[in-house]
């Protein structure tokens, strides 16, 4: 894939979570995908984000890279090594945002490399062939 890749970091605080949201839905207003598709999108980045806020430390940031190309949006998440979750109220936002973040994602997946774990979404744009064959 072909992609010009934006980052953006932002405190750890919920309040910018609509940032987050704002800036996806920008992003994939260039690739020509549906109302459905971009409203899908704004709310994984905004739940990505509200996962990594409960996974960062209150002081921390968030990292977001956002990989937009050939039709479809990957948002890579950096996620702290600790988790500031010790709530249930915390382990069920994490749970719900798991949920949604796989139902409305084409590729929903947790894992790590070298600079630590993360989280990574993508949505693709559905292709009018596609929809004709449904």
């Amino acid at each position: 894939m072909t992609a010009d890749t934006v980052t953006l970091t932002v405190p750890s605080r919920g309040e910018f979570a609509k940032t987050v949201r704002m800036t996806a839905s920008a992003l994939v207003s260039r690739m020509g995908m549906t109302f459905d598709e971009v409203d899908d999108v704004r709310i994984a980045a905004e739940e990505a984000f509200v996962y990594a806020c409960d996974h960062a430390p209150e002081s921390g940031e968030v990292r977001l890279d956002f990989a937009v190309g050939d039709g479809e949006l990957e948002i890579r998440v950096r996620l702290s090594a600790g988790s500031r979750i010790t709530d249930e109220d915390a382990e069920r936002r994490a749970a719900y945002a798991t949920f949604l973040l796989q139902s409305v994602c084409d590729t929903f997946e947790m894992s790590s490399d070298e600079t630590g774990p993360y989280l990574r979404v993508v949505k693709r744009a559905v292709l009018e062939s596609e929809d004709a064959e449904v």
